[in-house]
């Protein structure tokens, strides 16, 4: 399997943090936040790994380099402007060879095993065209975002308190992009309620630790939690 971190977004409610760094490429826990991925991809067996940037995108590329230090093979997507999520995944297809591929937040922490993403594309059924990570709904976020139902689908918010949060991370068939216009920028949200309709969305519900690292206060917090020793890294 083939995975991808997203690492385009220009970080604009972590000012001034992001002025002159990447948001990836933030400090956290005693490493950058995109090497937290790195290393964990790398110990599930996820080597084939294709980052996309376009702020700052150069400072990433010499940080990261070939990824060799982490035991992986890096791959850069540069994308000028920005393309939001679906259409920066849509421009990278090819690099997936036509299988189902892991997407990454770059901007997130979790201790979620990557691993399990091969069982997840084992396990995926003909028509269905995602799999994705949901978590509990953090503070700043009370409301979630989708409902996982006791058969594992995933569907549309209603109302009510049994909502949870979509994590950054997702398993994808390639087909769900593909009559994205290319090079046009795309978010993700629509194509994945469109397959929601069509109960083409399996999940997962992630009980461990997770961050959305959204802004320095978040950073702070999750620097001085995982200082003091990180469960599960």
């Amino acid at each position: 399997m083939r995975a991808m971190i997203l690492a385009a977004g220009r970080g604009e409610r972590m000012r001034p943090l992001t002025d002159a760094c990447p948001k990836p490429l933030l400090s956290v826990g005693g490493q950058t936040l995109i090497a937290w991925h790195l290393q964990r991809l790398a110990r599930a067996g996820i080597t084939d790994i294709l980052i996309n940037h376009a702020w700052l995108g150069a400072q990433i590329e010499t940080a990261l380099g070939d990824g060799s230090y982490w035991g992986v093979r890096l791959c850069y997507s540069a994308e000028s402007p920005a393309l939001e999520t679906a259409g920066g995944i849509a421009r990278a297809l090819p690099f997936f060879q036509d299988q189902p591929f892991l997407v990454i937040n770059g901007d997130i922490w979790c201790d979620w095993d990557p691993a399990q993403a091969g069982r997840w594309a084992e396990q995926l059924p003909a028509g269905t065209l995602a799999h994705i990570l949901l978590v509990d709904n953090p503070a700043h976020h009370p409301d979630g975002d989708f409902h996982l139902q006791t058969d594992g689908r995933v569907t549309l918010p209603e109302t009510g308190p049994s909502a949870l949060t979509f994590a950054g991370v997702g398993l994808y068939r390639p087909v769900l992009f593909t009559a994205l216009p290319p090079g046009r920028p795309a978010p993700l949200a629509p194509l994945l309620r469109q397959a929601m309709a069509q109960n083409a969305v399996q999940g997962s519900h992630h009980t461990g630790r997770w961050t959305d690292v959204g802004t320095p206060e978040r950073l702070q917090v999750l620097d001085q939690a995982l200082r003091q020793g990180p469960a599960g890294c």
